[in-house]
Parts: C-alpha cells; structure tokens; sequence
C-alpha cells in the first residue's frame, strides 16, 4: 500500500474515532433530556422584545405573547428608531393589554447603535428579575411557552436556553437554513447537557436581571453588532447556572430569509462573534467541523484510491452514519424539525465548508478595515 493512501487511512479512521465521540457521547444527550416539572409558584417575568420597523411582525404575534397563560407577566417592546407604525401599533395595544409596555429610542445620525442598547433598555425598563427573550418575528408555538421556560429557574439557575426554530417552507433555501438552526441547536443544548454551556439564541432565551447587571452587560463585546444572546451566554454560563428546554410548548417560531443575499450576509454577522468565544469552546467547534471534513474528505479518496479495501472504507462511514440518522431522527422529534433527514447527509458535508468561506471572508474584510 502506497504511502499517501496509508496515510489517508489514518486520518480517516482518527476523524472517524473523533466524530463517533462527538456524537455518541455529547449530541446524543439531548435524546435522553428529562425536563422540569411545572411549578405551582410561578415567579413574576419579563418578556423583552427589540423591534426595529416590526409592525407587520408584531400585528401577527404579539397578541400571542400577550395572552400567554401565565398568571404574572410584562411585556417590554423597545421600539429601535422604527420609521414605520410601530409605535402607533404599540400606543393602541397598550389600551387593551395593560401589561404591555414600551420605549422609543430615537435615530441619532451621530450615534450608531446596534440590538445590544435596544436590549439593555429593555432590561433596564423591567421590574422582574427574570427576564424572556425572544424577538419581533418571533411567535410562541403554545400559550405555554412562558411557563415553560421558567420552570427551569431555581436557586442554582440563572439561564435557561430555549429552542427557536423556523418555520417549514418549500425551497432549498428553507431547508438550509432549517437544518443549519436545527443542527447547532442540538449542539448547544448537547454541550449544556454535558457541563459546557456556550450559547443561546435571542429568539428564545431566559435569563435573570441580577445575573446580567452583576457581569456589567455586554461590555466586554460592545465592539461587536451580534453577540447579544451567543458571546453573553458563552461569557457567564456554567455547568451549575444554565439549564435547556425543549418541550414543544416551549419553541418559538420564524420566517427564514426569503433570497440567499440576506442569508449570506445573516450568516456572515452571526460568524463574527465565533472568534470572541471562550478558548475551549473554540477548539471543541472547531476539532468537530475539522474532523467531519477530514472524514468526509478521507472518505471519499479511499473509495476512489482505494477500491479493493471499499469494505475497510465503508464500515468506519456507516456506523458513523447510524449514529447520525439516529441522533437527528430522534432530536428532530424533540424540537418538532420534520423532513430534514433526506437532504441532511449532503448538506453535512456542505455547510462546514461554507461556514469556513465566511469566517475568511470576515477575517480578510477585518484585516483591511483595520488598515483604513
């Protein structure tokens, strides 16, 4: 055997071992997720909603947020510098709901401002310690999802991670953008699960005033436009103050971009924060999205270079493909994700690739700024 393929061999079986690991011991514990019980004292909460030129957004949920079954709530809308009938939806609303609240912040062509000041308005403007997240476009799947979610806070908990999905539509774009939110979400309730909590995501994330004033906000990362739920998650959660909840009830849904340009360049601000994680979650990421090109790559040579050894070569593909099929058949069933697993192989392969494309274009695009 030639040295390049026994050398292909290799890698392959060391990304093989390193994937099975991934998922057989960290991905896979989101299937085995016990949640919560309900609580019968259920503690006073704010929902804080960020709206920027949301009022068709808002027409269509806020009436579902606001009539959630939860005996003691207020809902905070910031309305960030909307030029559309935000606030005029907003004035009339609160008429009818008196629990509903708001603040305007106004456009200041000297000031550029990002969600994060939008955000801690809001937090400033609640009167609970507890505080739900989620944004404009975003609907509750039940009357329950506040209930839901806070029944995970206890003495120890200050964060709960909650699942926001997109709703199903029939296009490519659609289904990439649905697998690639499905696919992180059981990665970072797996990685809470196993002790190392390292990010939420705004569209449903609970977590308490105290906790967010003791670690002076999102200072740290103001520099950044994205970060507000991800970098201040991955900054102050631990293995003792953060639980997950994916109970049906609890899922909030939204429309997915509608052209790939406003999905690239969604995809291209979400990236920006992946560099200002923790050292850790850093190479855990990054070892997985390597090893899986690595096996892919390893794969696909052998079979090519390698045909007289194709059961050698097949074996290491299928167990790894099993344990796979089996982990996103069943979290699917979980976060109620349906018809991903025909296209979820090839779009495995593809993503990672992609999502390395945007990092250096990120990376180079940082470089010449800083040289302006």
């Amino acid at each position: 055997m030639e040295l390049p393929i026994k050398v292909a061999f290799l890698v392959y079986f060391i990304a093989f071992i390193i994937q099975a690991l991934y998922w057989f011991l960290i991905y896979s514990r989101i299937i085995f997720y016990k949640p919560a019980p309900l609580k019968i004292h259920k503690k006073p909460v704010s929902v804080i909603i960020c709206a920027r030129n949301e009022e068709m957004n808002l027409r269509k949920n806020l009436r579902l947020i606001l009539n959630q079954k939860y005996p003691n709530f207020e809902v905070i809308v910031i309305n960030d510098c909307s030029t559309d009938g935000t606030q005029d939806f907003l004035d009339e609303l609160k008429i009818e709901y008196p629990l509903l609240k708001s603040s305007t912040i106004k456009e200041d062509r000297k000031f550029r401002h990002g969600k994060k000041l939008a955000v801690t308005l809001g937090i400033k403007a609640s009167t609970n310690d507890l505080l739900l997240f989620t944004d404009a476009d975003c609907r509750p799947e039940s009357d329950f999802w506040i209930d839901h979610m806070m029944r995970n806070f206890s003495t120890e908990t200050s964060i709960v991670l909650g699942y926001g999905g997109y709703s199903e539509e029939k296009s490519l774009l659609n289904t990439i953008v649905r697998f690639e939110t499905f696919c992180i979400a059981i990665q970072f309730f797996s990685y809470a699960l196993a002790g190392l909590p390292y990010m939420g995501v705004g569209r449903n994330l609970a977590y308490r005033k105290s906790l967010f004033f003791d670690n002076k906000g999102f200072a740290r990362h103001s520099h950044l436009a994205s970060g507000d739920d991800d970098l201040f998650v991955n900054e102050v959660a631990s293995r003792h103050n953060t639980r997950i909840e994916i109970s049906l009830k609890s899922h909030t849904r939204s429309e997915s971009k509608k052209n790939w340009k406003e999905w690239y360049h969604q995809k291209k601000r979400h990236l920006t924060t992946g560099p200002d994680y923790k050292i850790l979650t850093k190479f855990l990421l990054s070892l997985e999205v390597l090893s899986r090109i690595f096996f892919y790559a390893g794969f696909i040579f052998l079979l090519i270079m390698a045909k007289s050894e194709w059961m050698v070569i097949t074996i290491p593909f299928l167990l790894r493909l099993g344990i796979f099929i089996t982990v996103l058949k069943i979290s699917g069933s979980r976060l109620n994700e349906k018809h991903l697993l025909l296209p979820s192989l090839l779009f495995d392969m593809i993503l990672p690739l992609f999502n390395i494309f945007i990092l250096f274009s990120n990376y180079v695009e940082a470089r010449k700024n800083r040289w302006k």
